[in-house]
């Protein structure tokens, strides 16, 4: 297994989900983007999604997440919780707007991540928040 598998794997994951909850949503293609689904709303305007991932139970590198006044971008967090083989292992999911990542990043020496320890604090309200995709 390696990083690029559990992203693929979670941005697929959180399409699925979308659709589960009978969302309009598409993947991009791409290596280097900062969008990796966009959903179009009932009211036909769009918001994006940044897929992030680990396998267990870590940090989310964020390098290249930057905060946002967009109000309609959002940082999905993925974790795996140490069980990414096990199919049958539901991930945790957190839905946060743009422009509150910045409230959860860390800076280590010459990187950046989203803090496991401050979402596990403070980012429970975040926790499956699909709903937060569905409206303003």
């Amino acid at each position: 297994m390696t990083r690029y598998d559990t992203n693929l794997a979670s941005e697929f994951y959180i399409l699925s989900c979308l659709h589960r909850l009978g969302m309009n949503a598409t993947l991009t293609l791409g290596n280097k983007k900062s969008v990796d689904i966009i959903v179009v709303r009932e009211n036909e305007d769009a918001v994006t999604i940044d897929v992030k991932a680990v396998a267990s139970k870590y940090d989310w590198p964020a390098d290249n997440l930057r905060p946002s006044k967009n109000l309609r971008h959002f940082i999905v967090l993925v974790c795996y919780e140490g069980k990414f083989e096990d199919t049958g292992f539901s991930p945790n999911v957190w839905i946060i707007p743009a422009k509150r990542i910045a409230d959860f990043k860390k800076k280590y020496n010459t990187r950046s991540n989203v803090s496991r320890s401050l979402i596990l604090k403070n980012g429970q309200d975040f926790l499956f928040k699909w709903d937060s995709l569905k409206k303003d």
